[in-house]
């Protein structure tokens, strides 16, 4: 049994127009979310083999946040530019050739290839992966090789919307 993990980067800044979109961060929400998603995983116990994130700045926060949570060393997150708008397929490559050794994965992104990858790969319509929100797909293969679209069953959908968080209080200069 295979199980990927997407989780969709959290909430962004969009503060200064002038940085470029690979190095925005984590805006408050997000830096809230992160961290309280990566809880929730571990609450169902998830322990992941490998951690795969985009090298987008807001993306990389967001797996630090949610590795720091499962005891998983930050260090040891891998960064694939293939991630950061690689298109549903190159995802799906992605996948394909992690080691299968590697029975839990989480890969953190961006939208709209991680709803797309799920739409795919998935039993089920998924209308929309939320900000910092986690679907699970279960597959019930030996090899990462051997996901291919349409053999995903969805184990959970998750995202910080569906509980009840504090507001995030924002100071006069942001």
């Amino acid at each position: 049994m295979r199980n990927l993990i997407l989780v969709r980067h959290g909430k962004s800044s969009w503060k200064e127009a002038s940085v470029a979109d690979i190095d925005r961060p984590l805006n408050k929400r997000g830096k809230r979310d992160a961290p309280f998603m990566g809880k929730r995983l571990r609450e169902m116990r998830i322990k992941p083999d490998l951690i795969i994130s985009s090298p987008a700045k807001r993306a990389r926060k967001t797996a630090e946040m949610i590795a720091g949570e499962l005891d998983f060393a930050a260090r040891e997150i891998a960064i694939r530019d293939a991630v950061y708008r690689a298109g549903a397929g190159g995802l799906i490559d992605l996948v394909n050739a992690v080691g299968d050794h590697q029975a839990c994965v989480i890969l953190v992104g961006h939208n709209p290839d991680l709803t797309d990858l799920a739409n795919r790969l998935a039993d089920q319509p998924i209308e929309d992966i939320p900000t910092c929100g986690i679907i699970s797909l279960k597959f019930p293969v030996t090899s990462w090789k051997k996901v291919v679209e349409g053999s995903g069953k969805v184990a959970f959908i998750d995202f910080p919307k569906k509980h009840s968080l504090p507001p995030v209080c924002s100071s006069p200069q942001q």
